[in-house]
């Protein structure tokens, strides 16, 4: 797997990720929507700490500094 998610990136998914989580944590949402927020905001923060998204290969999209 080759870094694709640059900085900026990284944090936003990072920030928007965490908040997803507790919103749905906290059961700010009705109950089948509490989990989508869950599932979408775990996957945030998980491609921010690999910095690595699936789906940018298949779209040609790199946000990372090292494109070649």
């Amino acid at each position: 797997m080759k870094a694709n998610v640059g900085g900026i990136d990284r944090a936003i998914r990072f920030l928007a990720g965490a908040g997803l989580l507790a919103w749905g944590l906290l059961g700010g949402l009705a109950q089948p929507w509490n989990y989508v927020a869950d599932g979408v905001g775990a996957v945030m923060l998980l491609t921010s700490l690999l910095r690595f998204c699936p789906l940018y290969p298949l779209l040609g999209i790199n946000t990372c500094g090292n494109a070649r």
